[in-house]
């Protein structure tokens, strides 16, 4: 019997235990007045609770929510317990303001002002109460973008204007502005250090300004032989900012080459050509590349050129260029071209330079001819380039390019001296449809403007890097210019198919000549570990020809990156 009753005694314990566990606080808060109890009942503020922490939480919150917006006389009156489950609060909101005009005393910059949107034309700041908080910090952030990440804004001496209107200043508890005192490189320490006061234009002394670092930072995406493995982070200490950035050395040297091979309308034998394009990039890291191009094509004829740039000499901004091209046509002539010019990159993106550009060239022929004649010239140039990267598209890492150059000098012949004249353009872009699909369209055109010409001082062009379906090299022209366009399709993110559509215009003023040519055909790339291997088949005619497969064109290139 006592056993039966303790198991008895025991589960009415833990029934009542259960419940009392189980029991919510409920809050109901009241204003001193109707009116004011509807304004707190529209705020939708939480009635029941686990325990007595949570419920005054809830009514410190409901506290604060009606400060921001405007019972910022706002008071809790008292908070009384009702019974064991049931809790009463009182609120007195007493005015609700509308606004607060704000006396900034030209503490904070007006541009800055501006972004709030609350600066009126009398240079008044003026901010509605509901978004007195959100502002502030937004100007508080702000601040500490341009220079002082530790400063906080204060408004002091609030008064009354009106029943709905405030008034007060506005304090900054450390106007101190930060500078830059040192940067420190992780990853690629022997990055060179010009590229970050010349390229980035990020220097020692500098006002900080986070904002504007990581705008200035992400340009490191734009080369070819670094990129920001992170975004920058500083390091505040009592007197100095330590800015931390953090890049990662790529490969960017680079082999290309190709072979080609058509058959020749006479001998109806097979031919080959190709070439060597080697380019060496940042090796000595200074942020130096040589180029070095060798070319033998079907014509029998030669190229080789050779291409030196050295940025931000001796930590100036001016870099330069030099330049040597040899061409050897045959047994016909050889012409030898060196060109120097000074650059100035004016950002990641943006180049300009200024060069001379001396042509000295042979005439091989036993017998004379009115059409070859050795010749000397020298011109001065200007160029302007633009290019824009993509270097998430391992397959097409450069999106747009734009290539200007115009140049004018005199040409010496047969005791002839003849001023000339020289306008150049290269520039392509790629039309990025989806992650699969893609247009790519190519302008290259040159014009040479002079009152007689040679055979051997025409631009030359044709071929893979020209109008394709072509011999290399194998036009002249004193005026020409050529679209290439293809359609891509990405079978993945390594392998691609397109679509060759090129068209030609040229005028050679030699043999009275004006004409429009046609290329057409197909190609693919592979990306592999090797490197990018692409096929293009062509096939080109003239404006009154018909096509003929036997005189397609098979291209094969391979560009390797180490």
């Amino acid at each position: 019997m006592p056993t039966k009753f303790n198991s008895l005694f025991l589960l009415i314990c833990l029934i009542y235990s259960s419940e009392m566990h189980g029991q919510k606080l409920h809050l109901d808060i009241v204003g001193t007045s109707e009116k004011e109890t509807r304004v707190i009942d529209s705020l939708d503020y939480k009635k029941s609770f686990e325990d007595y922490s949570a419920l005054s939480t809830e009514v410190y919150a409901l506290k604060k929510l009606l400060t921001q917006i405007g019972y910022i006389e706002s008071n809790l009156v008292n908070l009384s317990k009702v019974n064991d489950s049931s809790y009463m609060a009182n609120f007195s909101l007493r005015t609700r303001y509308e606004s607060i005009e704000i006396d900034h005393r030209g503490l904070v910059d007006k541009a800055i002002l501006k972004l709030t949107g609350f600066l009126g034309k009398d240079n008044k700041l003026i901010i509605p109460i509901v978004y007195v908080e959100t502002t502030l910090n937004a100007i508080n952030t702000e601040i500490a973008n341009r220079g002082n990440p530790f400063s906080t804004l204060i408004i002091k001496d609030i008064k009354k204007i009106d029943n709905k209107h405030l008034s007060g200043t506005l304090s900054i508890s450390d106007p101190k502005p930060r500078t830059i005192d040192k940067f420190i490189l992780k990853g690629y320490e022997k990055f060179p250090r010009s590229y970050i006061k010349r390229y980035l234009k990020i220097k020692e002394g500098q006002p900080f300004n986070l904002k504007t670092i990581r705008e200035k930072t992400s340009a490191f995406n734009d080369l070819v032989f670094a990129n920001q493995i992170r975004e920058p982070e500083v390091l505040f200490t009592q007197d100095s900012t330590i800015l931390y950035m953090y890049i990662d050395k790529v490969r960017s040297n680079t082999f290309d080459g190709f072979l080609g091979f058509g058959t020749n309308e006479e001998t109806n034998k097979i031919e080959f050509d190709g070439y060597l394009d080697l380019n060496l990039t940042n090796n000595l890291n200074y942020g130096e590349s040589l180029k070095l191009l060798y070319k033998s094509d079907e014509n029998d004829q030669q190229t080789l050129d050779i291409k030196l740039s050295t940025p931000y000499i001796l930590g100036s901004p001016i870099g330069l260029d030099l330049n040597l091209n040899i061409f050897k046509r045959d047994t016909s002539f050889v012409t030898v071209s060196q060109s120097a010019k000074l650059n100035y990159q004016i950002n990641s993106r943006h180049v300009i330079s200024a060069g001379v550009n001396s042509v000295n060239s042979s005439d091989l022929l036993d017998i004379p001819s009115a059409l070859i004649s050795d010749y000397k010239s020298v011109q001065y140039f200007g160029n302007y380039v633009f290019t824009k990267r993509q270097n998430y598209d391992l397959l097409f890492p450069i999106n747009f390019v734009f290539d200007f150059k115009a140049g004018f000098g005199n040409r010496t012949y047969s005791m002839v001296d003849e001023q000339q004249y020289n306008l150049s353009l290269l520039t392509y872009k790629i039309f990025n449809l989806n992650d699969k699909n893609s247009i790519f369209g190519k302008l290259s055109s040159n014009y040479l403007i002079s009152e007689s010409f040679l055979e051997n001082e025409l631009p030359r062009f044709g071929g893979i890097n020209s109008i394709r379906g072509f011999e290399e090299n194998s036009l002249t022209a004193n005026l020409f210019a050529v679209l290439n366009t293809e359609y891509r399709y990405k079978l993945n993110n390594s392998i691609f198919i397109h679509s060759v559509i090129d068209a030609a215009y040229f005028e050679n003023q030699i043999t009275n000549q004006k004409g429009k040519l046609y290329g057409f055909g197909f190609g693919f790339g592979l990306l592999s570990k090797a490197g990018l291997f692409r096929f293009n088949y062509t096939s080109g005619k003239t404006e009154n020809q018909k096509f003929r497969l036997s005189d397609s064109k098979i291209h094969i290139s391979l560009t390797a990156r180490f």
